[in-house]
């Protein structure tokens, strides 16, 4: 039974309207009194149970101008859950009222629940009833505001000169002080005073910059509370600023790692918003960049990883590896780290001559690395040792607290949504999805250095199949358009400077679209009000919910160890913070 029908017949006028959305995910209104029996029922009641709260995020509705059929709100919070039996989605929204809304909890419905509501509240001031600790994530403790209701600025032009006197200086200070009551941590067992040790905040290798602190019992951890934020940028914020041509760039940004990976779910999600449908050729393009930058974000992890652990070679050796990838993303770009090549409708030029023979180059090169790399590290003793049987976790907790990506097929799901839902023409190649049993660090790089493998086969088929065709779509909101119609006709000149100075006005509606990165599923939410702006654009990003789940399986081993376990995890603290 449609899940829509199903939830209308079982709770009847609990569903209040459900909304018509460009993505197609079924999209149900929910009274306020009624949601959680909702969600409870997604989660458990129903048959092929909507196991994973895939994100939790609000809207700030006060300004919003085009919400036909949309229940009257000044805030909405929306739960979006992810079946993996049914291979689908569904949206609930529950419509509050008030300038600082007050809704229900759902931490002791999924644990996954505690940051998104944590964030939720920093953002937007929105308090979560029965919430074991709402604090601040992402901003200081000390900020005034919440940052993405819209009466806060959005430039810092608009909040006046920048002063630190001393007052401010030492309150800063003692606002970082680590309380371990506020957390429900003891100062002392019965026959011993515990220790509280600062892993950070420090930049650990290529991770970015994090504060853990650890509670421990001589080397033990016996609890861990990450502390994170110190990466926020406010991207999100900054989407509602830019057009939504000029909000490319920032993407790159986020897994500061994917490069193009982090292009590419937002211009689908944009051109899904637009009704844009790309030739061939671009969808054959995308896939060939989006592969080769999940090398060089694999080959990053694998390296730093080996560091951590205490081996130094590797590193060095791929690094070596990712600079000639690199040249061929300079050859293809323009750019390498930060290409921001991918455009709405298409990628920003056609492939230049001689792309081929440095693709077939770097084909031939990596495998046999790769071979060597299985030697050098992976069937390492010491790294065996260190590695195999920590930082464990079950099918069944890795869906509880949201780990999409190698981490989730570490455990034994054959998951990847190239297969599942397959976008930009990837349901057009024969490649493997890697898995692996016992969910531990060990198996989490069994899968990455198979990944690498199953791309470059991918590469290969984009190599010999490369279509013929535009490099861009034929659609009056491609951003920008062709350059070369601009010196046909003054009409055709003025359109490209609008798209690229203003950007296209993009049709009012709500579409998300997630896509399998390097690091997990990443995804993102836009609301378009009918302007040249997002009005609201949430960035799911997969290192979030990882991090979150860091301290569950940390507890009873040693510090050696959570540093394995931060290895392993393969996260960027820019895609935590946003």
């Amino acid at each position: 039974m449609d899940i829509s029908r199903e939830l209308r017949e079982r709770f009847g006028p609990a569903i209040v309207a459900e909304q018509e959305t460009r993505d197609g995910i079924p999209t149900l209104w929910v009274a306020q009194d009624r949601f959680r029996q909702v969600l409870a029922y997604l989660k458990s009641g129903t048959d092929r149970p909507y196991a994973m709260l895939y994100d939790l995020t609000a809207i700030d509705e006060r300004a919003r101008t085009q919400r036909k059929g949309q229940p009257a709100a000044d805030f909405t919070v929306v739960y979006h859950l992810l079946s993996f039996t049914r291979n689908h989605d569904v949206r609930v929204k529950v419509a509050l009222a008030g300038a600082y809304p007050v809704t229900a909890s759902i931490t002791d419905l999924w644990p996954a629940a505690n940051w998104y509501e944590r964030e939720v509240w920093d953002m937007f001031g929105i308090t979560f009833e029965g919430h074991p600790h709402l604090a601040r994530i992402l901003m200081p403790s000390t900020w005034e505001g919440h940052p993405l209701r819209k009466e806060h600025p959005a430039r810092g032009t608009e909040m006046g000169p920048f002063r630190l006197p001393v007052e401010k200086q030492e309150r800063e200070e003692e606002a970082l002080l680590f309380h371990p009551e506020e957390w429900g941590l003891e100062r002392h067992g019965e026959d011993t005073d515990f220790v509280f040790l600062n892993l950070g905040p420090q930049h650990p290798g290529t991770h970015g910059l994090l504060r853990i602190v650890l509670q421990l019992d001589g080397e033990v951890i016996l609890d861990a509370v990450p502390d994170i934020g110190y990466h926020h940028r406010g991207a999100e914020k900054m989407a509602e600023r830019q057009t939504w041509h000029t909000f490319i760039p920032y993407t790159d940004r986020i897994d500061y790692l994917g490069g193009v990976l982090n292009n590419l779910p937002y211009v689908l999600a944009v051109e899904t918003l637009a009704g844009i449908e790309v030739p061939d050729r671009v969808k054959v393009i995308r896939v060939m960049m989006a592969e080769l930058f999940r090398i060089a974000s694999h080959l990053v992890w694998y390296g730093t990883f080996a560091q951590d652990v205490g081996q130094l070679t590797p590193v060095f050796l791929m690094f070596t590896d990712r600079e000639r990838l690199f040249d061929i993303v300079e050859a293809i770009t323009g750019g390498r780290m930060h290409p921001s090549w991918f455009r709405i409708g298409g990628v920003a030029q056609d492939l230049p001559r001689g792309w081929d023979g440095l693709v077939r180059d770097f084909l031939d090169y990596l495998p046999p690395r790769l071979k060597e790399y299985d030697k050098l590290v992976m069937g390492n003793p010491i790294f065996k040792a260190r590695t195999q049987g920590i930082g464990a976790y079950t099918l069944e907790e890795a869906v509880e607290w949201g780990v999409t990506g190698p981490g989730l097929r570490a455990c034994g799901l054959e998951w990847d949504f190239r297969k599942k839902r397959p976008y930009s023409g990837y349901e057009g190649f024969e490649f493997e999805v890697p898995t692996a049993q016992r969910g531990d660090c060990y198996d989490r790089a069994v899968v990455r250095v198979e990944e690498m493998r199953q791309s470059l086969r991918i590469i290969e088929q984009c190599l010999d199949n490369m279509p013929a065709g535009q490099y861009k779509a034929d659609h009056p909101l491609t951003t920008p358009p062709r350059k070369e119609r601009t010196m046909h006709d003054i009409e055709t000149l003025i359109a490209h400077f609008l798209g690229v100075s203003w950007g296209p006005v993009i049709p009012a509606g709500e579409a998300f679209f997630g896509i399998e990165a390097s690091k997990g599923n990443t995804g993102y939410y836009l609301i378009s009000d009918g302007g040249i702006h997002a009005y609201r654009a949430r960035i799911r990003a997969p290192s979030f919910p990882h991090i979150q789940m860091v301290p569950e399986i940390s507890r009873g081993l040693m510090v050696p160890d959570l540093i394995a376990i931060l290895g392993s995890v393969d996260f960027v603290l820019a895609d935590v913070d946003r």
